[in-house]
């Protein structure tokens, strides 16, 4: 089965991170389980993971410090918080500080799926798009080099 990517499910819930983990890991994902913040920081290491799923309130670090202690070391890591006790407040406060997306308790693994799927397609639209700016900066700069050398030859040559 071919490996989609490093996912770390952050819960304080055993049975949420079971899940979660048993889901991802059958769609293809290389899943790692942390029980609280404090947890998942030892476990993480930048490049490693490619998506954290986060719940909000967990003792030692909560999610939304777990976010920002993350954004710290990687601002390209893929963090989707998720919580039992939603509330307009700390969605926004989650948006601001980087997270890609928010999911309430109970949720669907449809759901999740299709969230984690947005995200990733996301990621690789901004990279292939990186890709495509610097190829035309390159070009932008390499263009009056070119026209540049072909002058002097051309007048060399007459």
């Amino acid at each position: 089965m071919k490996r989609l990517g490093r996912v770390m499910v952050v819960d304080d819930e055993e049975n949420i991170r079971e899940v979660l983990s048993n889901y991802l890991t059958g769609l293809g994902y290389q899943v790692v389980t942390a029980t609280d913040g404090q947890d998942a920081l030892n476990k993480f290491q930048k490049d490693q993971f490619d998506l954290i799923i986060s719940d909000l309130l967990m003792p030692n670090i909560d999610g939304l410090d777990l976010l920002k202690r993350i954004r710290e070391q990687d601002k390209e890591v893929i963090f989707l918080m998720i919580t039992g006790y939603p509330s307009i407040e700390t969605a926004v406060e989650a948006i601001k500080k980087g997270a890609y997306d928010y999911i309430t308790k109970p949720f669907h693994m449809e759901d999740v799926k299709i969230r984690i799927e947005r995200a990733f397609e996301k990621k690789n639209l901004k990279e292939r798009l990186s890709t495509v700016q610097g190829f035309v900066w390159a070009l932008i700069f390499s263009i009056p080099v070119w026209l540049i050398l072909g002058i002097i030859l051309a007048k060399l040559l007459r």
